[in-house]
């Protein structure tokens, strides 16, 4: 195993965080730029976050459902860039590579699940309050 540290790892300090923060910028103005079911998700997450601050009675229910939303985008970015390595490994099809697509659409579609169900169990406890 190489012990060698890779050129591209920061040394740390003040000027790691302000290119962490950098990158982080970066990343997702590519996720806007490039990928418009993050786009779809973003939108939706502008609604959806001024609806959690009405619907959550409680500051642990409004940060669940901000959190159950923010999930998606976090899941939708991870699976984005798998996409794009994947692409770049190569633009052929490969079992795996699909294999790995087909999975990071599952972990997406999983936590789009999970989001509406920490939703509709707000909304349903809400109502059951009535």
């Amino acid at each position: 195993m190489n012990d060698t540290h890779s050129p591209y790892k920061s040394k740390g300090g003040l000027a790691r965080l302000f290119n962490a923060l950098r990158y982080s910028l970066q990343g997702l103005g590519a996720a806007f730029k490039h990928e418009a079911a993050f786009r779809q998700e973003l939108a939706i997450a502008v609604i959806l976050v001024p609806v959690a601050f009405w619907l959550g009675n409680t500051l642990a229910e409004q940060l669940l459902l901000i959190g159950a939303v923010f999930f998606v985008l976090i899941i939708e970015i991870l699976n984005s860039a798998l996409e794009a390595l994947a692409d770049a490994i190569t633009l052929e099809e490969h079992p795996l590579i699909g294999r790995a697509k087909d999975l990071g659409s599952a972990a997406v579609m999983m936590s789009i699940l999970l989001a509406c169900l920490v939703w509709l169990a707000v909304i349903l406890g809400h109502t059951a309050c009535l």
